[in-house]
């Protein structure tokens, strides 16, 4: 499936019209349903395919952020053999009381995968977790970029955002 394809199928999978309150806490009208595309397997394979070359070089642990960035995460790391680490909003309070599971991140090159960012507000909270317990992040790659320009927050951070797809870019490709 060529890159022009693959936007078409994703905007037919998960293009929304109507009145949405974005985790930002903005308001649109119209919205990109990423459990949509996530959930049909095969969309979600070529996703991955797409984006493994994104990848920067040197990355040791692919960190799927709760809930979207997980599918995502997963399906790179199938096709990469890449290790997954599964990283909550909040540490969970039972068990292993973790806020990321799965793959060690401690003084690893993580790369943050996630799936729609608009402002990168849930990306600086869970990335400042990470570095906390020892995690090296630069990167952050997502399948939708909806925001407007450079994503400063993330540069100030620190963080190259990488996206596979930008909102308009899933527009001009709508059939």
């Amino acid at each position: 499936m060529d890159r022009q394809e693959l936007a078409q199928q994703i905007y037919e999978a998960s293009h929304l019209i109507g009145t949405f309150r974005l985790r930002s806490g903005q308001t649109s009208d119209e919205y990109f349903d990423k459990y949509q595309f996530e959930s049909q397997p095969g969309l979600l394979k070529e996703i991955a395919r797409t984006m493994i070359e994104l990848i920067p070089q040197g990355t040791e642990v692919l960190a799927g952020l709760e809930m979207g960035g997980i599918p995502i995460a997963t399906a790179l790391s199938l096709e990469t053999k890449i290790p997954t680490a599964f990283v909550r909003k909040k540490a969970k309070k039972y068990g292993t009381c973790l806020f990321a599971e799965g793959a060690n991140t401690k003084g690893k090159q993580v790369c943050v995968i996630e799936d729609v960012v608009t402002t990168g507000g849930q990306i600086l909270l869970s990335t400042q977790d990470l570095r906390s317990v020892g995690a090296k992040i630069d990167h952050v790659l997502c399948v939708i970029y909806r925001g407007q320009g450079k994503p400063t927050p993330l540069i100030e951070a620190g963080l190259n955002l990488k996206a596979l797809f930008t909102m308009e870019e899933l527009k001009e490709a709508k059939a």
